[in-house]
């Protein structure tokens, strides 16, 4: 597939652009795709050399084709990113503008073998010093603007820690609204926080990219799905800082509202490095997730392989997914399905954490129709699957099957979901842990100690389902 423009093809030089990594090539930019748009789009070539910009907005029909030896560096002046209307972990507001971004367009293409790179050093320092001093109020002229754009968005707790001060950094990249999209061939690098971030798109393709964050920079995700349909995902590689490919759906109240979900997605021959989880699912849920396959994927280092994450309040149907034939190592969880996901609830929220019935309300979650088959994973550092439903609400139709996992008798790693989920103590060497399960099916599944030692089915599982012990 190619969506390149058969309209005009211009060089980025043509528009006046310096290239030489130190005056703004921002102008230039702007030059070439308003020249486009007036002739009903074309190609951008960015030939080798490093460019300098602020926010580049892009039109319909417009191919930005960065070439081998090119490299999109951005500022780091704050004031080269005014705001834009996005969605905020889950929450439609205005932040920061994208790096790169599109709103309501449609026949995009970025593609070539060039490096586009967020220069995320120092937003990622700066949230770091706003949590550090634990800052609570907008300090800066942009966050006061922000605060005044989005009066019922500040002093919610967010994983992403922005929404008090109203540092809302941007995505790499966002297609907000957009359809018929293709990213192919470059590598998306250094992002402020999530790196590609399409929203309410139709007819996406993301083919042979690579995401790169280092592993400690904060909440810089790979890739993440947003209430977007028909999408398709391959080929590509991940290196990231948090999950590295994350689909969404909005959170609570407002993800209510809009009513979108994510579905109709395809996602093969994908390898993740590093990342706190492969494949993630949420836990902005609320519009859904449905029709999702996933295959030929391998998983490196990550913390968790596949992993759902909700919780109540979060609402959303999650339903006919497909995992299959994934490879994994040194992973410390392979299979993660968490209804009791704690992140960003506020302190008085501990009824969501509740292990007794509570009442369905439109809020609550809902998984069900999960199949997992064919997975093997070596060098499991803690539990080899975390499956935890909510009593109303329990995980119905999960289907694991072939699995083989091979555990790290040698790791001191102790916990890890009990670090995002009240009341559970740490499990580490335990086989399949599951609660809160309704019309489950667990067969073909083997769990080995590093010593080859196969488990006992009562090592092996520790199930509970309709509410009693089944295994």
């Amino acid at each position: 597939m190619s969506l390149i423009s058969r309209h005009s093809f211009s060089n980025i030089m043509d528009f006046g652009a310096k290239a030489n990594g130190h005056d703004k090539d921002t102008e230039a930019i702007k030059k070439s795709i308003d020249h486009c748009n007036k002739n009903g789009g074309g190609t951008i070539y960015f030939p080798p050399g490093t460019y300098l910009t602020g926010a580049i907005h892009l039109c319909s029909n417009i191919t930005l084709y960065i070439d081998s030896g090119a490299l999109i560096k951005f500022s780091s002046d704050f004031n080269d990113y005014p705001p834009a209307k996005t969605r905020w972990e889950g929450i439609e507001c205005y932040g920061f503008s994208p790096l790169v971004y599109a709103y309501d367009q449609e026949n995009i293409t970025i593609t070539g073998r060039g490096i586009l790179d967020g220069q995320g050093n120092i937003w990622w320092d700066e949230i770091r010093k706003k949590r550090k001093e634990n800052r609570l109020k907008p300090e800066s002229e942009l966050e006061i603007k922000l605060a005044e754009l989005n009066p019922d968005f500040i002093n919610q707790p967010s994983g992403g820690g922005g929404r008090e001060t109203q540092f809302l950094r941007p995505p790499l990249i966002q297609f907000l609204n957009c359809k018929n999209i293709l990213i192919e061939g470059v590598t998306l690098q250094n992002s402020p926080f999530w790196n590609t971030h399409p929203v309410y798109c139709d007819n996406l393709t993301i083919n042979n990219v690579t995401f790169k964050n280092p592993p400690d920079a904060p909440n810089t995700d790979g890739l993440d799905i947003d209430s977007c349909k028909n999408v398709k995902i391959s080929n590509c590689l991940f290196d990231v800082g948090d999950d590295c490919l994350c689909l969404k759906s909005g959170v609570g109240d407002d993800g209510i509202r809009v009513g979108k979900p994510t579905e109709n997605v395809v996602i093969s021959n994908c390898i993740m490095l590093n990342g706190h989880g492969g494949i993630v699912i949420g836990s902005e849920t609320a519009g859904g997730i449905k029709n999702i396959t996933i295959s030929n994927c391998v998983f490196i280092g990550t913390e968790r392989g596949f992993r759902v994450k909700t919780r109540r309040g979060r609402a959303g149907i999650l339903e006919d997914i497909n995992i299959s034939d994934i490879i994994m190592n040194k992973v410390i969880c392979p299979i993660v399905i968490n209804m009791f996901y704690r992140c960003g609830a506020k302190s008085n929220e501990n009824h969501l954490f509740s292990t007794k019935n509570m009442p369905i309300e439109e809020i609550t979650p809902q998984i069900k129709n999960i199949s997992i088959s064919n997975i093997t994973a070596r060098d499991v550092k803690g539990i080899s699957a975390f499956i935890y439903g909510i009593p109303e609400r329990p995980i119905e139709n999960l289907r694991l099957i072939n699995v083989e996992i091979e555990l790290d008798d040698n790791s001191t790693f102790d916990q890890l979901e009990s670090a995002m989920t009240q009341g559970i103590e740490p499990m580490r060497g335990r086989a399949i842990w599951g609660r809160f399960l309704k019309n489950c099916r667990f067969s073909e599944i083997s769990i080995i100690s590093k010593d080859k030692h196969k488990l006992s089915i009562e090592d092996s599982l520790c199930i509970y389902l309709n509410g009693k012990k089944k295994y």
